[in-house]
């Protein structure tokens, strides 16, 4: 599928401020998933400088900073991408990958370690991947697929268009969330079984809760043999050919699309516009 996306966010200010410096991460992945055809970025007030640089997940970002006042920033990225993952399941998981908890290899085990972490996961947490290990019969896939529904099927959807993802046991406990909220529960139980999972921003063209206005978040699982996997708790699905993936961080933090901060007194307000068509 070939899709176009335009996506424009403005910070406006009611009062002059200092830009700090700011990460902008709103470039899609170029990989096996998808592959870019096009890409522009719009920044105004025009930086002072500017690098593109790879950041700690692999993610392209382009840093910046700025020099005198300014009342608004914004910042316009505007792309076309093929994606091309038609069948998600398409790969062969390596040995030891197919029963929970999973046994990475030692070389992988410690490349994504990062990803694995379960320091303060709540019990609930815990109690919740464990039933959904439960129900899969301890198989990995089977896990990934029943944890992606039950959320998606259990779970009301609402709509939040600021702040936060919500921690994993504020979800289970409220039994509703956004698509972020979502991904973040669903990070958390994989990470509970012992299985490498991730946060990922970006946009999709089927979502059923579909708001111009914002990204779309889902999570990936390394599965040895088959790499990064997307699993979209809001559908229920696995990640196939109507997401763009952006950025994908351990923490949902590493993959807004603008970070940054200002000096001043004045309030900031925040806009944002998205279009995004198959073409």
């Amino acid at each position: 599928m070939h899709i176009s996306v335009s996506h424009s966010t403005v910070y406006r200010y009611d009062g002059p401020v200092y830009l700090g410096p700011h990460t902008i991460r709103m470039r899609p992945r170029d990989d096996a998933a998808q592959r870019l055809t096009s890409f522009a970025l719009e920044i105004t007030p025009q930086p002072a400088g500017q690098s593109e640089c790879l950041d700690q997940d692999g993610n392209v970002t382009v840093e910046t900073w700025f020099d005198g006042p300014a009342t608004e920033l914004a910042v316009r990225s505007m792309f076309t991408i093929e994606t091309l993952r038609e069948n998600p399941f398409a790969f062969l998981m390596k040995n030891g990958m197919g029963e929970l908890p999973p046994a990475y290899s030692e070389s992988v085990a410690a490349a994504v370690s990062h990803y694995r972490e379960e320091t303060g996961l709540a019990d609930t947490v815990r109690s919740f991947a464990a039933a959904a290990a439960e129900a899969a019969g301890g198989k990995t896939l089977d896990f990934l697929t029943v944890l992606n529904r039950r959320i998606s099927s259990e779970f009301t959807y609402v709509t939040r268009h600021k702040g936060r993802p919500r921690p994993a046991d504020v979800t289970l406990v409220e039994r509703a969330g956004s698509c972020r909220d979502f991904a973040v529960l669903f990070v958390a139980a994989c990470r509970a079984a012992g299985l490498a999972a991730r946060f990922v921003s970006g946009y999709d063209l089927s979502a059923e809760h579909k708001d111009q206005s914002e990204m779309h978040a889902w999570a990936e699982v390394y599965l040895e043999g088959g790499g990064w996997r997307g699993y979209d708790p809001s559908s229920g699905l696995a990640v196939s050919t109507s997401h763009v993936a952006v950025a994908a961080a351990a923490e949902p933090a590493l993959a807004a699309p603008v970070t940054g901060s200002y000096g001043g007194s004045a309030k900031a307000e925040m806009e944002f516009l998205i279009a995004a068509q198959a073409v």
